[in-house]
Parts: structure tokens; sequence; C-alpha cells
């Protein structure tokens, strides 16, 4: 898969950081997750991911993005087109 096609979740203190080409999207987050731990499912905007959340362990969370990319008046079908895969990656956020 071209490297241009794949976008990064990851989360440092009470922000989730979603990255794709050079735009960073930071949202806020529970405070008690510990971690992402890996994507089950990518749906243009939808995430369903695997984390690790404080008192309550390892759970299945969602993510919408499109409100979000609404909120920030970015062009959703324009920006979430390209994505065909998400992955975790701490240090690319």
């Amino acid at each position: 898969m071209d490297s241009h096609e794949i976008a990064y979740l990851s989360h440092k203190g009470k922000y989730t950081a979603f990255k794709f080409n050079d735009l960073i999207i930071r949202f806020l987050t529970s405070s008690r997750l510990n971690k992402y731990l890996n994507i089950k499912k990518w749906n243009n905007g939808y995430i369903e991911v695997m984390a690790d959340f404080q008192k309550v362990g390892i759970v299945e969370d969602y993510i919408d993005l499109r409100p979000i990319l609404d909120n920030l008046n970015i062009d959703k079908k324009l920006f979430l087109t390209p994505i065909k895969e998400v992955q975790i990656k701490y240090d690319e956020c």
C-alpha cells in the first residue's frame, strides 16, 4: 500500500491525533484512555478501534471523524476518499 493512502491514529494526554499526509487533527478523548491498540475497521471516516482504558481494560471503541471534519470546515469527501488504511503509530502524531 502506498504511504500516501495510510492515515495514523494516536493519543497523548487528553487528545487523540489523526494524521493524514501533512494534516494532523487533534480532538478531545477520554481521560481514561491508556492507549489505542489496533484498528479493527476503517469505513470512510468511521473507525472501530481496540483501546485500553483505565479501570475498564481493553474494549472496542468507535471514532466518527465526519462531524469533526464538518466542525473544522474540511471537505469530508476530499479528505477521506484517498485514505485506504488507518494504523496506530504513536511516533507519527
